[in-house]
């Protein structure tokens, strides 16, 4: 990094901070401690407001917060942040999708004529299709701000019509009207072409996996959030999910390629575990299905191929042979 550069972005690091250390622009900055004083120095003949605090909690302290100059980026940033936005192009939906227009021509707008031209070749190089998505979800915005700011909402949600639909949830797929229900949002994901929202069940007290274009209406409430749910994060939320009474547990062994596979595609009730010590380079997929779900667990094995061999339960084992045999049947 030019010095120039870095004097601009420790700028704005202090000027967050307030208080720092040596140690603080070592590590955030990577340089030694020489280079740390030399660039303190620099940004006293700058004008930067900063002086030094001794003894055992010592460090340095800006007197006042500072102007900061307008942000600018480098070429390799530039073109970094238009390859982030072209990922998301192949969505029809996104939060904020008025703002991100927006920001888009604003972006184009500040280019030179040859960092367009560099954007343009970038533009007509790059695709993005496995992002494709398949259905609209209009309530992305208001999902995503429930889950920011700690709302419980309410959405009505048709009982699931498949299992291959929403694979997490267990509520009676029998049941074809929609429903309402009260849920505290967590957070949203993209997988596959659709969105899904992460969110607690009031109703039913159990963790549960929206898809979001499934969604048909919603509105906030005036209940008070569950105070510990607030405190998830997109990954941390799985630990919610927890199999009904009737839930039948699986396991499998599965190779390299197998991983991969599931690596794309893979959902809470699922994990992967220390490698067999009966066939070394083999990995151990467990997790459990509810019995609605058994057609969608035989079609997500079935996907991995080769790359899988089903251990137990046997009654999986021979649903997989049906399911290969019929669809011999149709060849």
């Amino acid at each position: 990094m030019k010095k120039s550069e870095r004097m601009n972005q420790m700028l704005r690091f202090i000027n967050q901070k307030q208080h720092f250390t040596l140690q603080d622009l070592m590590q955030e900055f990577q340089i030694s401690k020489r280079t740390a004083l030399r660039d303190i120095a620099s940004l006293e003949e700058m004008g930067a407001p900063i002086y030094a605090e001794y003894g055992r909690y010592g460090g340095y302290r800006l007197l006042q917060q500072m102007q900061l100059p307008p942000i600018s980026f480098n070429t390799s940033e530039l073109h970094a942040l238009y390859f982030a936005m072209q990922a998301l192009r192949s969505f029809t939906n996104l939060p904020f999708q008025i703002s991100f227009r927006s920001i888009h021509e604003k972006f184009l707008g500040a280019l030179s004529a040859n960092q367009r031209q560099d954007i343009e070749e970038i533009q007509h190089r790059v695709s993005f299709r496995h992002t494709e998505q398949i259905r609209d979800s209009e309530h992305l915005e208001f999902l995503l701000m429930a889950a920011v700011q700690n709302v419980v909402i309410q959405i009505t949600y048709p009982h699931n019509r498949s299992r291959n639909s929403n694979p997490h949830n267990s509520s009676n797929p029998d049941k074809p009207n929609p429903s309402i229900r009260t849920i505290q949002p967590i957070a949203l994901y993209a997988m596959k072409g659709y969105w899904y929202c992460q969110a607690y069940d009031l109703d039913k007290q159990a963790y549960r996996v929206f898809r979001c274009d499934r969604i048909t209406s919603s509105e906030a409430t005036d209940l008070e959030p569950i105070p510990h749910i607030n405190e998830l994060n997109l990954q941390d939320a799985r630990s919610l999910w927890k199999p009904s009474e009737n839930a039948i547990p699986f396991k499998c062994l599965i190779n390299e390629d197998g991983v991969e596979l599931f690596q794309q595609e893979q959902f809470p009730s699922m994990q992967l575990i220390n490698e067999s010590e009966s066939e070394p380079g083999q990995t151990i997929l467990v997790g459990c299905y509810e019995p609605p779900e058994l057609e969608f667990i035989i079609r997500y094995l079935a996907s991995f191929g080769k790359s899988i061999r089903i251990i137990e339960p046997d009654t999986l084992k021979e649903s997989l042979r049906q399911h290969y045999q019929d669809l011999l049947a149709h060849v």
